[in-house]
């Protein structure tokens, strides 16, 4: 099943090549209509994902850290997540920052550069503590899991579930409908991936069909430079897989084939968040290690954009010939680090980041209307970074956690089995 479902996303990928294609040459009057029309499938498939995230995080999270026994087990895991997302991110920021040095991509750029004071449109406004802060906490969970706002599900989560192992002969019903819940969210994921094909050909479809592939060459040098980057911190993040997990890493990558295509195609790495949680379940991860972790990963390690930051803004410095020291760009460097953290759930997040970092080392914002236009390519590949960059994350804490089990083969339209860790209550029904 999960063989022929991989072939059916590549045959879509390959069936929104042609047909895109198809429609952007000989339909030059109407594709923009066309790819409208064809998008509303992709956005559909999206909608649908967006529909299943809000619950499936919190009864997952929810049910994990409830079956996690003591606060001090959580906060431990807690450490050890957020010094993995803070170390891979600064390796991503260093690579970007290294890779754009040698390949030089913005010197002697061949196109007409933006006019200095024209505007993207993003909405630009330095990073503060405050603003932070304020996005970090819900003012209701209703609104956030209302706004998929999952860094915000997962501070309620995390007082809900604490509250509920201080508390736990009360909240034993509670935690067993919850339990159900993440079960039966899982099922209707099942259902909702039946999709992922049709979507894939519907989003690839529409991006050719709107921007053609010409469009890349007209910026192949900094694409061809971001996507050999991006190629090198794969093979970093592979190398570090099999140092830490050992040889059945080659398994887990075989397991999220499906999730990295979705993220691909359809440039969201949120629309691959279910298929995600499944392998990395499969793979034989704790469900307690696995719905803690991976989400709090979709807000602060996202490895494909942290590299995109430090690449981006040095090319656009490089484009307008302006001369940053190496002293500038680390500063630039520790600006993105802190300034990225801070804008999980924000539209367009990457291209916002950067357009304040640029604002703040008197880098024209209008650089960014060169590589808006192929943006969406670019996203691709980040988008399946990050997927990448998670699953490695939660893998390599369930493995210092000492609850990385054995893997679990499933049927078509199996949940996850339940897992039991030596010592422990069960893991969430159905989430093992």
């Amino acid at each position: 099943m999960s063989n022929r479902f991989t072939q059916y996303i590549l045959a879509a990928m390959v069936l929104g090549i042609i047909m895109g294609s198809a429609i952007y040459n000989f339909l030059p009057d109407t594709r923009a209509d066309w790819a409208s029309s064809i998008n509303l499938i992709a956005m559909m498939f999206l909608r649908l994902i967006k529909m299943i995230i809000a619950p499936l995080v919190f009864a997952t999270l929810v049910g994990g850290i409830a079956h996690m026994g003591s606060g001090s087990k959580l906060g431990r895991i807690f450490a050890k997540t957020m010094g993995w997302f803070i170390s891979a991110s600064f390796v991503s920021l260093l690579l970007g920052l290294v890779m754009v040095n040698l390949l030089q991509p913005g010197a002697n750029f061949p196109g007409t550069l933006p006019q200095a004071g024209q505007s993207t449109g993003l909405p630009v406004s330095a990073f503060s503590i405050e603003k932070f802060l304020t996005h970090l906490i819900p003012t209701s969970i209703a609104d956030a899991m209302a706004q998929n706002e999952i860094l915000q599900i997962v501070i309620f989560a995390v007082f809900f579930s604490v509250a509920m192992g201080s508390m736990p002969e009360r909240s034993k019903p509670i935690l067993a409908m919850i339990d159900d819940v993440g079960h039966i969210m899982l099922k209707v994921t099942s259902y909702v991936m039946l999709f992922a094909p049709l979507a894939v050909w519907a989003a690839i479809t529409a991006t050719v069909a709107k921007n053609g592939l010409a469009v890349l060459w007209k910026l192949v040098v900094f694409m061809g430079g971001f996507y050999l980057s991006l190629a090198i911190l794969w093979t970093i993040l592979v190398i570090v897989g099999f140092i830490v997990i050992g040889p059945r890493y080659s398994h887990l990558l075989k397991l999220v084939r499906e999730p990295l295509m979705i993220a691909f195609s359809t440039a969201s790495s949120e629309a691959a968040y279910p298929k995600t949680l499944e392998a990395l379940n499969r793979f034989g991860a704790s469900s307690r290690i696995s719905s803690f972790v991976l989400p709090l990963g979709y807000s602060f390690n996202l490895d494909g954009t942290m590299m995109y930051c430090t690449f981006a803004a040095v090319f656009i410095a490089q484009s307008y010939h302006i001369d940053m020291p190496l002293g500038t760009q680390l500063a630039m460097l520790a600006t993105l680090m802190i300034t990225s953290k801070g804008v999980a759930g924000v539209p367009r997040a990457s291209l916002v980041v950067i357009a304040s970092t640029l604002a703040q080392f008197n880098i024209p914002e209008a650089g960014l209307l060169m590589i808006m236009g192929i943006d969406t390519f670019l996203d691709m590949g980040r988008s399946a970074t990050n997927v990448i960059g998670n699953t490695l994350a939660t893998s390599v804490v369930a493995k210092w956690e000492g609850e990385l089990g054995p893997e679990h083969e499933l049927g078509p339209g199996d949940v996850v089995p339940e897992d039991m860790v030596p010592g422990e209550v069960p893991a969430m029904a159905g989430h093992g």
